[in-house]
Parts: structure tokens; sequence; C-alpha cells
């Protein structure tokens, strides 16, 4: 099965209003020409989970900039003012989670979990609204799995049937976002025929990867 398909019918795929997933660490990882694409088509009222909001003129940094987020959920935002002023604003909802408990949410709505208990956030404003539970004198907060309509990811090669290997730091969050979402689409640097690549050197197997687009360098 051959996954390929032009980055224009890849942002085609979302819509205005759904949910969507970025991999990438402060933009290392994150699908450049992806991004780039959806910037240029302005879709609008997006709720975007990603690890942070990257800088301003830098990954999804511009999606923020560009007022395409209706609510971002991230665990850190200080490199990118625009994303404060819109929050302080009430111009963008901007839901704070802590890093760990952010990719295990992705890692359980990738996995089919109801949810899992961290002690992460009691006694803080992390806490609130949240059910605590307690076992053996602990008290945890019950956090629940998060999935997307969407998820935008990269790696560095892949084949046809989209199995996938990263370069070094680039896998962080593109590996368990690429298990949580109905459609995904992976922005790679090569793509080779089915059993050209290392099966040891596979991250992500195939059976994930909706679409594969041909991103050039990362």
């Amino acid at each position: 099965m051959n996954k390929v398909i032009t980055i224009d019918e890849a942002i085609d795929k979302i819509q205005d209003g759904m949910t969507i997933m970025v991999g990438g660490f402060l933009g290392c990882g994150n699908p450049h020409r992806l991004v780039d694409k959806l910037v240029e088509k302005g879709t609008k009222d997006l709720t975007l989970i990603c690890n942070d909001s990257s800088f301003p003129d830098y990954g999804v940094g511009k999606l923020i900039v560009n007022k395409q987020i209706k609510k971002l959920i991230a665990s850190h935002v200080g490199t990118n003012p625009e994303t404060g002023r819109q929050m302080n604003e009430g111009e963008m909802e901007v839901v704070l989670v802590p890093q760990g408990t952010l990719a295990e949410q992705v890692r359980a709505g990738g996995s089919g979990l109801g949810g899992f208990l961290t002690p992460t956030g009691v006694g803080t404003v992390v806490e609130e609204g949240k059910q605590k539970i307690e076992i053996d004198g602990v008290e945890y907060l019950l956090e629940l799995p998060l999935k997307a309509d969407v998820a935008l990811i990269a790696g560095q090669t892949a084949d046809k049937f989209g199995n996938i290997e990263y370069f070094g730091a680039t896998r962080n969050f593109n590996q368990l976002m690429a298990t949580a979402a109905e459609v995904v689409i992976a922005e790679v640097e090569e793509i080779v025929e089915v059993g050209e690549l290392d099966p040891n050197q596979v991250v992500t197997p195939g059976i994930f990867v909706t679409h594969l687009v041909n991103g050039g360098a990362i």
C-alpha cells in the first residue's frame, strides 16, 4: 500500500474546529512543511495539542501568531510571547499540563486506556476540577487520555507503508502522537520502498500512519 500524498492533499484533511496533535520540542521534530502549509491555508478554530508553542517565527508558533488556534494544550509556552498575550487577553484558551503528564495522556489515548493516576500537581492549580483518588495514604489525580482528529508528525525516513525511523531527539512527542489520532500524517525526509528499512530501526510501525508527505529536511 502506497500512502504517499501531496502536501496540499494532506492539509485539506484538516478542517476548521478540529483537534490536532503536532509532534516536536521547541521546533525540533516539528513537521515544518506541513505547519507552514497549514498557516498558508488559514484553517482556524483549532485545538492544538503539543509539547510547547515554540517561537513566534518557528514551527507551531506560527499557528499561534496567525491566530488559528482556539485552544492550546501544552506543557510550556514561555518561548513564544504571543501565546502569553493571547492567553491574557482571552483570545485563546491555554491549558498548561506538566510535561510528563502530557506525554502520558497522549500515550493513554493511543493505548485505549481510560486514564491514569499521578501525584504530579496535587495541591496546586493543576488539580482544579479533577478527581482525586487516595491509595495507601497517597493522593493522586486522575488524568484523562488525550486524542486528536489529526496528528501531524515528523520522521527521518519511511517506507511506502509508513514504517518510520527517527533521527536523534526529533523522535520526542512524534512517536506517542502517531498512536493517538484518527488520521496520522507523517512528514519525512526520505521515502523508500517497502523492505529497504532495517526493522530494528523502525520506531513507528506503518499500521499507525495514514498518509506520508515527502518533506525534505526537517
